[in-house]
């Protein structure tokens, strides 16, 4: 009866008073970034509504390029004007942290799609259509695959313009969802990277049905795992009474001593704990794609535009492993006991699981998507390390593991036959001799993924296993490198296909890109060089922004 009473007095003294509702304080310089790369979505989206279609590719490809430069522009104005360390705090009324991971994360994030939009906006690997270039995309997206008003829409030349907005909404959410400091915030990020990430999928110009599975079943087992995310949200809520990262994180770690008395009978109760983390975490892992919430991800990168495959690969690992650090580091530390003996297991089968299943698979695309599966396993590695190093480590190899997936993918676009893409296997036997150039390039970038030395990926799996050792899980480091020698047999299997072997009469082509393509292809080629050759000031600099704002 009381709590009744005390809430009908908040209304009548809210009612009573109406010019003293406080207004939002909201830091909009650190929050710049995000709103960059959000204003630029919606300017992209009036482009389609009112430029000519002959205008659209290049208004929307420098609008796209002029906006993430811009916002990694902000991003390391922030960081130089101590964000990253000193001045790190809670902005927007408690719904973004300003800190050293977010910022490390965000800027990774940025450059991945920068590079990303040159794969995006590539036109010359296709012969021309009607004297028309034309790119990855469908001409006409909504049109039955193959029925009259798709053939009308190739005749003309069309080009599908649009995805360069869908894209800057998916970078969008993912700048906010590593940065977000409590529950809802973290939801409300999930569905807007994700939203545009399904519609990405269905848009392949060749193989338009395989296209369009990849993106229903992306989008039925998405729509399961933020039903799960949101149950837990609920969950966590009707245990701390609070959706903020900090208020659950106080609950648990000192009990009932902060529960409003009017709350107490339902607050505190350690199974909605359990349950509603459980949840939340299921709902992050599934982003990730760690074993057992992994099964969409060989048929997604497989069906969806390479280019797509590309930047969903690299750009939604590092925005959804920066929410899963922020949530084990900050809400449930005082559950350490608990998860970590859960994410032990999750990490050993996915790292295993990866690597086994990888070398069955006959698709170059598949046996990528097994690939970014074990590397998902080697990350959490370092997430189960509970230390500065670990969280270090781990913002390290997400940079040069994106960097490396993007460059291999932008490879994959380049090798062609008379149906579009040449993605199996035995159609690369002798690529080597007939192109010597790409690959060797895509040979750097398997070496990279292998973990071998003077590579980033041999960087960044020694600094995340040595977190792990130093933290006494050093038996998840001898299954760590159990895997990666399984994993090296299937990268050095391809490698040998392409030299070794004779190339066939009828094998494929190797496209001749446009600088758009070659400039993402040399920049994976040099970050994957350059951390594996020189990677101590990248270790520092992630080193410096090891640490979380609370």
């Amino acid at each position: 009866m009381s709590s009744v009473a005390s809430v009908h007095s908040l209304w009548t003294v809210a009612a009573g008073a109406p010019g003293k509702i406080p207004g939002p304080h909201i830091e909009y310089a650190q929050l710049s970034p995000t709103l960059i790369v959000l204003g630029a979505a919606v300017a992209g989206v009036l482009i389609e509504a009112f430029v000519p279609r002959a205008a659209r590719y290049y208004s929307q490809l420098l609008l796209s390029l002029v906006a993430l430069a811009a916002a990694f522009a902000a991003v390391i104005g922030l960081a130089a004007g101590g964000f990253g360390s000193s001045k790190a705090h809670i902005a927007a009324m408690g719904a973004i942290a300003v800190d050293g991971p977010a910022l490390f994360l965000q800027g990774t994030i940025l450059l991945v799609s920068l590079i990303a939009v040159f794969t995006f906006a590539e036109r010359r690997l296709d012969p021309a259509a009607h004297g028309k270039r034309v790119d990855s995309f469908a001409a006409e997206p909504a049109a039955v695959p193959g029925g009259a008003a798709e053939q009308a829409a190739v005749k003309a030349g069309f080009t599908t313009t649009e995805v360069f907005p869908i894209l800057l909404f998916a970078v969008g959410g993912m700048l906010v969802f590593p940065a977000a400091n409590d529950l809802l915030t973290l939801f409300v990020a999930l569905e807007v990277f994700s939203l545009p990430l399904y519609i990405l999928c269905a848009l392949a110009r060749r193989q338009r049905l395989l296209s369009q599975e990849a993106a229903v079943k992306y989008f039925l087992l998405g729509a399961f795992s933020s039903a799960f995310l949101l149950f837990g949200v609920a969950l966590l809520y009707g245990y701390a009474g609070t959706v903020t990262y900090a208020g659950i994180a106080e609950v648990v770690s000192d009990g009932a001593k902060q529960i409003d008395p009017a709350l107490a009978g339902t607050m505190g109760n350690d199974a909605l704990l359990l349950i509603g983390g459980a949840l939340v975490l299921m709902g992050l892992l599934f982003k990730v794609g760690a074993v057992p919430f992994h099964m969409w991800t060989p048929d997604v990168y497989q069906g969806a535009p390479t280019p797509v495959t590309g930047f969903m690969a690299a750009a939604t690992k590092v925005a959804a492993f920066g929410a899963l650090l922020r949530l084990l580091y900050v809400v449930l530390p005082g559950l350490r006991w608990d998860w970590r003996p859960v994410m032990w297991g999750v990490a050993i089968i996915t790292m295993l699981g990866g690597a086994i299943v990888a070398i069955t698979q006959t698709d170059i695309k598949r046996l990528l998507a097994y690939s970014s599966i074990a590397h998902a396993g080697f990350i959490l590695a370092g997430v189960i390390a509970t230390s500065e190093d670990g969280v270090s480590s781990v913002l390290f190899y997400l940079g040069a593991y994106s960097f490396v997936t993007l460059g291999a993918f932008a490879v994959v676009t380049l090798v062609r036959d008379a149906g579009g893409e040449a993605t199996q296997l035995s159609k690369w036997a002798g690529l080597g001799r007939r192109s010597p150039l790409v690959a060797a390039v895509f040979a750097v970038f398997l070496l990279a993924f292998a973990g071998i030395p003077l590579t980033s990926g041999f960087a960044g799996k020694f600094a995340v296993f040595k977190a792990a050792a130093q933290s006494g899980a050093g038996w998840l480091v001898v299954v760590g490198v159990i895997s990666s020698a399984i994993a090296a047999f299937f990268y050095i299997r391809v490698i040998v296909l392409m030299f070794f072997n004779e190339p066939k009469a009828d094998g494929p082509t190797v496209a001749v890109p446009s600088p758009l393509t070659t400039t993402a292809i040399a920049v994976g080629v040099t970050a994957t060089l350059v951390l594996g050759l020189a990677p101590q000031y990248f270790l520092d600099l992630a080193g410096q922004a090891g640490v979380f704002v609370r």
